[in-house]
């Protein structure tokens, strides 16, 4: 692949406002392996490498295990992740492949009833944001180090 440009040099302004997005979602009631494991699933389903292998070293750095990412991608067929963990992955896809249909009703009142509108609004604002990333990441195609 070819070398694209920056964009933190290119347009500052932009990355940074996305930054701030970034430190928004730090600050959320998810906890920090929540934010991890959505911004990992995404990222996969994006294809977006960089941040799978950003994401996936941060995860371990917080504590998660390694048979834990490596069944991220087959999060239905595990045990190993909780009702709250499953609810935000199956979030995380349907709003990651919004083409198909975006957030399901069903998903919705699942979330809601059990997560409540702030935390549903929390894990919403998550995936949104590191889409944005992905689409940076995939466009401009930055490789992991």
């Amino acid at each position: 692949m070819e070398k694209r440009f920056k964009m933190r040099e290119v347009q500052p302004a932009a990355y940074k406002a996305l930054g701030e997005l970034s430190n928004y979602v730090a600050g959320t009631s998810l906890s920090p392996i929540q934010k991890e494991l959505i911004k990992i699933r995404a990222s996969q389903i994006n294809g977006c490498a960089y941040c799978v292998n950003s994401h996936t070293k941060d995860a371990r750095k917080l504590g998660e295990t390694e048979q834990r990412l490596y069944l991220l991608s087959v999060w239905r067929e595990s045990p190993q992740f909780n009702e709250e963990e499953r609810l935000m992955l199956e979030m995380t896809e349907e709003i990651t492949l919004l083409h198909q249909h975006g957030l399901s009703e069903g998903v919705y009142q699942r979330a809601i009833a059990l997560l409540g509108e702030e935390k549903t609004a929390h894990v919403i604002m998550a995936i949104i944001n590191i889409n944005a990333w992905n689409r940076i990441g995939v466009s401009l195609h930055m490789q992991p180090e």
